[in-house]
């Protein structure tokens, strides 16, 4: 079965979230996923994160659907391309049979590995939801005819640690309405938090997976609490990680992740590229 339908059905998914590589070789990633495959139901491809310039997300995701069948999700930032550009690359990826996608506003280049580069963001994030809905309605948005429709499975992002919850669920609101069908989150920590937030959005029928990010180090743990807007780490986390390290910190993503499971419809797991870890909380849950 498909992601889409596995979330038609209700089933638990779980996705990884693997970077591209800074290469013209693939086979890093190809290695990653191997290990991956069976385990998680897609892999999201990052598109440049954090502007760090890598290869194509979508090339990418299609070498590892065509050649190591596992489903994947590419990421498409409004960064670098203008409403043209990001049109004639949703076209070449539904050619190519990747047909899932999360809609990102993305990262200016500024602290990125070009930081000369000029950034586009014709439009955001919203504008991007609307195109994918567009080609799937056999339009393109200049409202020409497509000689044949695109099937998109959209995804948007979702931040269960946003500070207000009802300005968070219009904007949950807004990019239903603009084509979203699925959700991927922000990592979350505080899962009272997260309850709150599954309980806000409980009203749309779309199906939601929370972010988690397994914790390495004390130091990575306050980076994201202080710096990073949106995650919150309780005060227990942060306590249990500075006295046991990455061991506390994989012991506290496989309970995030047995919780999850209750709440959420899915889990989208961003391992930073450490497959043992995430193998090791997947086959622990």
């Amino acid at each position: 079965m498909t992601l889409r339908e596995k979330h038609q059905q209700g089933k638990f998914t779980i996705t990884v979230e693997l970077d591209p590589p800074k290469s013209s070789s693939a086979e890093k990633v190809f290695e990653q996923a191997a290990r991956l495959k069976g385990k998680v139901d897609a892999i999201n491809i990052a598109d440049s994160p954090m502007s760090k310039m890598r290869m194509s997300p979508i090339s990418l995701s299609y070498l590892l659907q065509h050649n190591k069948e596992i489903e994947t999700i590419f990421h498409l930032t409004c960064r670098d391309r203008n409403i043209i550009g990001l049109q004639s690359e949703l076209l070449g990826a539904a050619a190519l049979g990747v047909h899932n996608i999360l809609t990102l506003t993305g990262d200016k280049p500024d602290n990125g590995d070009h930081p000369f580069a000029q950034s586009v963001f014709e439009v955001d994030c919203m504008g991007l939801l609307n195109i994918a809905k567009t080609l799937n309605a056999g339009k393109d948005l200049a409202g020409n005819d497509l000689d044949a429709p695109t099937s998109f499975y959209i995804g948007a992002t979702g931040n269960p640690g946003a500070p207000d919850l009802e300005i968070e669920r219009q904007k949950l609101a807004a990019k239903i309405q603009n084509g979203a069908h699925f959700v991927q989150t922000q990592p979350i920590y505080d899962l009272e938090q997260a309850k709150r937030y599954i309980d806000t959005m409980s009203e749309f029928d779309v199906p939601i997976m929370l972010g988690l990010i397994p914790l390495k180090s004390f130091k990575m743990a306050t980076y994201l609490h202080e710096k990073v807007p949106g995650i919150n780490l309780t005060q227990e986390i942060l306590d249990r990680v500075e006295k046991g390290g990455k061991e506390a910190g994989t012991e506290i993503a496989i309970e995030t992740l047995e919780q999850i499971k209750k709440i959420a419809a899915g889990v989208h797991i961003m391992p930073l590229n450490d497959i043992d870890t995430t193998l090791h909380i997947i086959d622990h849950v």
